[in-house]
């Protein structure tokens, strides 16, 4: 008999949106930026670095915390901060203002996605939670770059469009727990990081992942202008029909769940994805442009629901969750940059190239990692062994006895109980 899907925590994935909503609208941000305040483009792209920096500096400090502080409380924190900082910021007309804000709004994001994080690993099935996450801020950003032109010109209508997510999702934190662990732990009683060498491999890795995704995105534009001969409208119109491809690529991953294990989809995704940043990079008419856009728009968000979910299986805690997704957002806020000075220097052609060669460098460590930690495909009744005991995968097998208790033994329901042994392994 098939286990029973879990229900979702819509929280946590109202959370998730509305953390991960800042990154996914850059590219608006960064142009109405460059656009309606005295900045030229290198400066605006440096102020949406900013952002993502202030949004990965959240989630190393407070990686570690959200037990002893409260998922409830430090997600109104983050959310605070982020109607404070990006409301203020699409608010002021002085450049340093809406910097300051920026950066605090990221801040407050960061922390946002660190507390969903922690949720998501929580759960039984993170890869499911996820994916409705990812589900939720492609469809919620296609919507804003659909609405944001309409609305006037100007710097703050897409920061207006955070803060306003920002503020809608706090009615919800109520539903989150508080504080589980001591507000003062001593040192040697804090629990270590299970599974060090795969997170550490991972951590590692994920910054050179999301460099390459958005070097690309960040020059997508241009490269539909000048290399494409597209006009500003059917560059726009591409890019659009590309985030609606995104839609069906998280789809996708969610019909597809565990049956490939997390393996295959992060390993031959990721190969997929260094074609298609190829193809996309040396296009030079609209079908071939529109072609390599949409088919890595449909991959990405595929491939980035199996790394959120791998991470998040490394420790029930959500630790690795946070401090991985801290270290792609590195890799997001260098990404622009990476782009533009790769095709300055060498052409489109020969910085996809560049880019593609990096992804299929990073693909075989996290393929490794993901092979390591029990992700391969899982077929009914299959079973892996972990920490000396064989565990049931995807099905459920009637033995003896309950099987609840050995489930709380390693941590894969929810936040392991007091006293309970850490998993074991790479």
């Amino acid at each position: 008999m098939f286990a029973p899907r879990t229900t979702l925590p819509w929280p946590v994935v109202a959370l998730f949106t509305a953390g991960y909503l800042a990154p996914y609208l850059l590219p608006t941000v960064v142009g109405r930026l460059d656009a309606g305040l005295p900045l030229s483009a290198t400066e605006a792209g440096a102020v949406g670095s900013a952002l993502l920096l202030g949004s990965a500096t959240a989630g190393f400090l407070l990686a570690s915390r959200v037990e002893r502080i409260g998922a409830r409380t430090l997600a109104r924190i983050g959310l605070t901060l982020a109607v404070l900082g990006y409301g203020g910021a699409a608010l002021a007309g002085e450049v340093s203002a809406v910097i300051a804000g920026a950066v605090l709004g990221g801040f407050g994001s960061g922390t946002v996605t660190t507390v969903a994080a922690t949720r998501i690993a929580a759960h039984p099935d993170p890869h499911r939670v996820s994916t409705a996450g990812l589900l939720g801020v492609s469809a919620l950003a296609g919507a804003v770059y659909l609405t944001v032109p309409h609305l006037g010109a100007g710097h703050g209508q897409p920061l207006a469009a955070i803060a306003l997510t920002a503020l809608a999702v706090w009615p919800l934190t109520g539903r989150l727990p508080g504080r589980t662990a001591p507000a003062r732990t001593r040192r040697e009683d804090r629990p270590r990081l299970p599974r060090l060498r795969a997170g550490l491999v991972l951590a590692a890795a994920m910054p050179c992942w999301s460099l390459v995704q958005n070097s690309l995105w960040g020059v997508s534009g241009r490269i539909g202008l000048t290399q494409a001969h597209l006009s500003e409208a059917g560059v726009g119109v591409v890019l659009a029909v590309a985030l609606g491809a995104g839609l069906t690529g998280v789809l996708g991953a969610g019909a597809l769940g565990a049956r490939l294990g997390r393996a295959v989809p992060i390993g031959a995704g990721t190969v997929l994805i260094a074609g298609c940043v190829v193809a996309s990079a040396r296009a030079t008419g609209p079908v071939s442009f529109a072609a390599g856009e949409i088919a890595w728009n449909t991959l990405y968000p595929i491939v980035l629901s199996y790394l959120i979910g791998l991470a998040a299986s490394l420790d029930p805690r959500g630790r690795w969750a946070v401090l991985v997704g801290s270290a792609g957002s590195l890799g997001t806020a260098a990404g622009p940059l990476t782009g533009s000075v790769l095709s300055a220097w060498a052409g489109f052609p020969v910085m996809g190239l560049v880019l593609g060669a990096g992804l299929l460098v990073v693909a075989v460590p996290m393929t490794a990692v993901a092979l390591r930690t029990g992700g391969g495909p899982r077929f009914a009744g299959a079973v892996r062994r972990r920490g000396g005991a064989l565990e049931p995968q995807v099905v459920e097998i009637p033995v003896e006895g309950s099987a609840l208790p050995v489930r709380e033994a390693y941590g894969t329901a929810g936040p392991r109980r007091a006293g309970a042994a850490p998993g074991s392994g790479d």
